[in-house]
């Protein structure tokens, strides 16, 4: 019989890059040769945070990596299965010494996975490197000399990638073993409105926001229409890992110290570290997923309303900014950070619903969902941590200010693009004359607010700033802060 060969194995998840993935550099490290696999798992294709959008983004990232391997005379073995059903079959071809992959912060599901997969490897005397993600670390019990270890390993050298001849298992013999698997398409349909998944596209997106875009970059960060060009639209790069933080990261401080335009790029860049905060904290406390993170909060209720729920997944609430960011979502799968704070605060203050309930249906949505942003993001913005600030947005004050010409609500609600612009912003302010003036009908053309505003800000302001003197909220932000805080959040914060 004979004797199966070693190899060892790279297992891609939300790191689909060549260059400065630290699981491909460890590996060809290595003298034994070496299989890049991509595993579509039920688990994960059937959860219901994720949808087409996603899966799409991740093949056209896989069939870029295949282009970037084509010079190698390799490429990703993709396949659909269960993960420990197909590393057993792979055990039939080869012996597999290491697996290399690196720490996904991710949900529940995936957590409960890599729990059984260690357990796998264990039991096959398989050896399993899980490599640090983006500065991530894992087991962290407070966050003492975090923002220290996180800019020094921004700062560390670009992992490169150059295997040697025949070190990574060849095109031919990966597709022998396509023949035994059940291998998805990768090819997928061109839709203008998504950005297109893979590296390639990532790099033209960095270099056309350093080189021009960035210049108004803080003019614009709040802008629903504006900010579409002017923030760098780097999220679900950095999100699926066509690039790494560092390689941004690091660019941006290279250009930041050659061009004027210096606060762009630092307002820029403290983002950049503030996002790995807040995936810092969901992977300390991942029960965030299900519940807020302050447990004093858990004894907030608020009754379910499927046809509040159902208009602001619609976009039809009857207040058009709120409207347009929902269309504008939908279609897309982008929108800046300011309008989905304000979609998760109408949602879970103005229609009082939980913020469990808007989880999934923004998760299918944003292209670049991140499960250790997505979370703690929720509850801020619902105003359940109790450590920061509570706002609740007032959509019509943020449509005038942030869209004062309406151009992004009469793009992505053209029912009201012949009104006047005040009342693109306040429909509801038109008298029978008025729409009769203008051929629209409230109530037919465009819905009447679905709730008052006014009423239902005051009740959710009444309600969480009593609960913010709460003794087991107060008791909760001490553990919290003592855990979670920063001692160089205001660094941080400038972009120092």
């Amino acid at each position: 019989m004979q004797q199966k060969e070693t190899i060892n194995i790279v297992w891609l998840k939300r790191d689909l890059r060549l260059v400065d993935n630290e699981s491909i550099f460890n590996a060809i490290q290595q003298e034994k040769r070496c299989l890049l696999i991509y595993v579509f798992e039920p688990l994960l294709l059937n959860d219901p945070h994720y949808s087409e959008r996603h899966f799409n983004f991740i093949k056209q990232s896989l069939v870029d990596l295949n282009h970037r391997l084509a010079r190698f005379q390799s490429k990703v073995l993709v396949i659909e299965s269960e993960l420990i059903s197909a590393f057993k079959k792979l055990l039939s071809y080869y012996t597999i010494e290491t697996i290399f992959s690196h720490q996904e912060t991710g949900l529940l599901v995936t957590y409960d996975r890599d729990k059984e997969f260690a357990r796998f490897c264990r039991n096959n005397l398989i050896e399993w490197v899980e490599c640090i993600n983006n500065g991530v670390r894992r087991g962290l019990k407070n966050r003492k000399d975090w923002f220290e270890s996180w800019t020094h390993y921004m700062n560390q050298p670009i992992l490169t990638f150059d295997p040697n001849y025949e070190q990574l298992i060849d095109t031919k013999e990966i597709e022998g073993l396509e023949a035994q698997f059940n291998t998805p398409s990768i090819n997928t349909r061109y839709n203008p409105n998504f950005q297109k998944g893979g590296t390639t596209t990532a790099l033209k997106y960095a270099n056309s926001f350093f080189k021009k875009r960035h210049e108004d970059y803080m003019y614009n960060i709040s802008k629903p229409y504006h900010s579409r060009k002017s923030c760098s639209r780097l999220s679900p790069y950095l999100a699926w890992g066509n690039v790494s933080v560092r390689q941004i990261y690091q660019r941006g401080q290279e250009v930041k110290n050659s061009l004027k335009y210096k606060r762009h790029l630092s307002a820029f860049l403290s983002r950049l570290r503030w996002q790995a905060h807040f995936i810092q904290k969901f992977e300390m406390e991942y029960t965030m997923e299900q519940a807020s993170v302050n447990k004093g909060y858990h004894k907030l209720k608020k009754s379910i309303s499927e046809s509040y729920q159902s208009a602001w997944r619609d976009g039809q609430t009857g207040f058009p900014l709120v409207d347009a960011c929902m269309r504008c979502l939908r279609t897309t799968g982008y929108l800046n950070f300011r309008m989905r704070a304000m979609l998760v605060s109408f949602f879970t203050h103005i229609l009082w619903q939980p913020w469990q309930d808007a989880t999934t249906h923004l998760s299918r949505l944003f292209l670049d969902f991140e499960p250790g942003i997505h979370f703690p993001q929720l509850q801020m913005q619902a105003g359940e941590t109790g450590i920061n600030n509570l706002r609740i947005y007032n959509p019509t004050k943020n449509g005038i200010e942030q869209d004062p010409d309406a151009a992004f609500i009469k793009k992505w609600v053209p029912e009201l693009a012949k009104l006047e612009t005040r009342f693109i912003h306040e429909p509801y302010l038109m008298t029978p004359l008025e729409q009769q003036f203008y051929d629209f009908r409230l109530g037919k053309d465009y819905p009447y607010p679905i709730v008052d505003i006014k009423e239902a800000r005051k009740k959710a302001s009444d309600i969480l700033w009593n609960m913010k003197k709460d003794k087991d909220v107060r008791k909760e932000n001490q553990r919290i802060l003592s855990k979670h805080t920063l001692k160089d959040r205001k660094r941080m914060l400038e972009g120092e």
